[in-house]
């Protein structure tokens, strides 16, 4: 093989792409969210959301045990539309933002599940370490307007927050606690595909 044939073959095979490869996608807080449920008094639900929050997400469509994610949620950006509330929250009785800023979930292994996948990893909250599993769909990927492609993720997990230390209730006279054990959090998710 001449010199110059050569050189064409080795640049096809340095351009071409690599089939079946992870993709790594950063997390996009603008188009995403972290929602949260609550029950109070026993009669109602509080939602809340969590506005600040960071993170990558590895996937590997050929060989979805290749794919992984990571996320950094910050505390103190809490939010259920009552200021006074979410003060309270982030003080010592619940979440103890100061001394614990961040909330993180780092996976350690992804598995496809029935028609859907499982994310299980170690979800750390006020200093407590928990391996969780988090049940989640694909919902699609496709290109933006400025030729980006973007990945959707949707995904729901129940904690029982005395397991994190955050504790904080009230008995009521009539039976029953002021905030409930179990919170249901929402996770819809768009990455942004690193080039």
């Amino acid at each position: 093989m001449n010199r110059k044939l050569w050189a064409l073959v080795t640049l096809a095979m340095l351009t071409a792409p690599v089939w079946g490869a992870a993709e790594t996608y950063t997390i996009d807080p603008v188009h995403s969210s972290v929602d949260f449920t609550v029950r109070y008094m026993m009669l109602s639900n509080v939602r809340g959301s969590f506005n600040t929050f960071e993170g990558t997400i590895v996937y590997d469509p050929e060989d979805i045990t290749k794919s992984s994610v990571n996320v950094t949620i910050k505390v103190a950006s809490i939010d259920t539309a009552n200021e006074k509330r979410d003060e309270h929250l982030r003080n010592p009785d619940f979440f103890d933002a100061a001394t614990h800023p961040d909330i993180t979930f780092k996976s350690t292994q992804v598995a496809k599940k029935g028609d859907g996948y499982v994310a299980t990893g170690t979800l750390t909250m006020r200093g407590v370490a928990k391996t969780v599993s988090i049940p989640f769909d694909i919902v699609g990927k496709m290109k933006d307007m400025q030729g980006k492609t973007r990945l959707g993720v949707q995904g729901r997990v129940k904690l029982n927050r005395m397991d994190y230390g955050v504790s904080w209730s009230r008995a009521l006279d009539t039976g029953g606690v002021v905030v409930g054990e179990e919170v249901t959090v929402d996770l819809d998710i768009q990455g942004v595909q690193v080039k």
